[in-house]
């Protein structure tokens, strides 16, 4: 079964509108011309009817003994002078006194005399021996009483002929508006067909529910935004992603709050890592003819699980790095057995041990919380090996407060890198209390002022990449806190949790 596509169909109403509407005005125009050809045709029969009953050449002939040898040539002459088919002046009683035809001088008039000889002018549309006309009836009056009367008339072959003349230049007007109508159609069912593709209304709406199905069902935000930075498309999991609110698609993007990413929506063919509210998002941009797609997909969690996998990795490292060293001491204490010198032998290893049992006495004491504790360590290891050193205050202790330790690593772990980075000496000081957990780390370095540093892409080392602090002010965030920033100082302030979570927790 052949289906005519959307442009065909539309081809073809469009074409019978335009049909209907010329004929329909066609047909109206012809109605008109005709009513105005006999309207024409009974003013211009009235005007000389009148005009000849109130010659004075007619009532002076009146008086002849025969009048119709004045008469019949002055209406010849008037008829022929004035376009009409028929003059005809008559006795009161109906009798020709003049006719067209001579044969029909002295026989009655065809017609209706009754208002004229009431002293009226009228018109009307009778058929005499000429055939059907259009006819006006005057009284001739002298001293007040009706002496004759006047008939002039328009045959009403005469006004069809007028309007045949008229209908080969409406035939021709009605042939041309068609083509131009026809042209017009066609002219806009190519553009109708090139837009849609030859398809019909059944492959349309089928697209059209695939696409709606699709844009809503997948996890990805997808987005589609202009050249001009206009947000054209956006998808239930953009909206919810981003936040973006119902009238979004058709505003700009910096009017929506994404003035953070509208770089990297238009860059195109890039993936760039953003910040929004309490969520990572990765933005991946790439361009086409209708501008930018924009694709979101929420890697919050993976995040978090990847900082989670740096600071197992981190202990890893530390581990190695513990090894490494003990290796080293332990091959220094065997080679001063072998040399004989035992006492420095057992002074060195003692004093490693002790140095060692030390700083996990220290950190364990002071933070009762096994992954951070660990972290710590890790830490401290980490700095020895690049040449600095982690301390722990003294007045430190923080107990398992119920918090998620990977809130705490993100925090803390990316706190102490930042501080290693930018100094060799780093202090760490965490305590808790009524008022909530603080966690305060400071180091030698020049420090920095601002709220910039916890931005996505900040970075000491100026490459534009950094993201460690962005997440450490994202993670504060999440557990309801603040951090403050004084040169080298970072202060978290964390809200203890609820009690009533703490005792389920410790329930369960």
């Amino acid at each position: 079964m052949h289906r005519w596509s959307l442009a065909g169909q539309m081809l073809v109403l469009q074409l019978l509108v335009v049909a209907v509407t010329v004929a329909g005005g066609a047909a109206l125009a012809l109605v008109q011309a005709r009513e105005l050809l006999t309207d024409e045709a009974a003013s211009t029969a009235r005007a000389v009817a009148v005009s000849v009953a109130a010659s004075p050449d007619v009532l002076a002939a009146l008086d002849d003994a025969e009048p119709s040898l004045r008469l019949q040539p002055y209406a010849e002459r008037v008829r022929a002078a004035t376009g009409v088919n028929f003059i005809t002046i008559m006795k009161p009683d109906g009798t020709r006194y003049t006719h067209p035809n001579p044969a029909e001088i002295g026989r009655p008039f065809l017609g209706h005399t009754g208002q004229a000889l009431a002293g009226e002018t009228f018109t009307e549309t009778y058929t005499g021996t000429l055939g059907a006309s259009k006819r006006a009836v005057t009284p001739v009056m002298s001293g007040g009483r009706v002496r004759a009367l006047v008939s002039a008339g328009i045959t009403i072959d005469r006004i069809s002929a007028r309007l045949r003349g008229r209908l080969a230049w409406g035939g021709l007007i009605v042939a041309l508006a068609l083509c131009l109508g026809a042209a017009g159609t066609w002219l806009v069912t190519k553009r109708l067909r090139r837009q849609t593709h030859g398809l019909g209304p059944v492959e349309l709406g089928r697209i059209h529910d695939h696409h709606d199905a699709v844009l809503h069902a997948v996890r990805e935000g997808l987005l589609l935004v202009g050249t001009d930075g206009t947000l054209t498309l956006c998808n239930d999991a953009a909206r919810h992603l981003l936040g973006l609110p119902a009238d979004a698609e058709g505003r700009h993007v910096g009017e929506l709050g994404l003035a953070p990413l509208e770089d990297g929506m238009l860059a195109g063919d890039e993936e760039r890592v953003h910040l929004v509210g309490d969520r990572v998002l990765a933005v991946n941009s790439a361009a086409s003819r209708l501008g930018t797609v924009v694709t979101v997909r929420d890697h919050t969690e993976l995040q978090s699980l990847t900082g989670q996998l740096d600071a197992e990795r981190g202990f890893a490292d530390s581990l190695r790095s513990a090894a490494h060293e003990a290796a080293n001491r332990l091959h220094t204490v065997i080679t001063l057995v072998e040399l004989g010198r035992t006492e420095q032998a057992v002074a060195l290893g003692t004093a490693e041990l002790r140095a060692a049992q030390e700083l996990t006495d220290r950190v364990v004491g002071a933070v009762r919380e096994p992954v951070l504790a660990a972290l710590l360590l890790g830490k401290s290891a980490e700095a020895a090996e690049r040449g600095g050193e982690l301390v722990i205050s003294q007045d430190s202790e923080l107990d398992d407060q119920g918090l998620d330790p990977r809130e705490l690593v993100t925090i803390v772990g990316n706190l102490i890198d930042n501080a290693i980075d930018a100094a060799g000496r780093v202090e760490v000081h965490l305590s808790a209390g009524a008022a909530g957990i603080v966690i305060r780390v400071a180091d030698d370095g020049p420090g920095l002022t601002g709220p910039a540093a916890f931005t996505k892409g900040w970075t000491t080392k100026g490459d534009g990449h950094g993201l460690g602090l962005a997440l450490v002010g994202q993670a504060v965030r999440r557990l309801g806190g603040t951090i403050e920033v004084a040169g080298s100082v970072f202060t978290v302030r964390l809200p203890a949790p609820e009690p009533v979570q703490k005792s389920v927790r410790e329930r369960a």
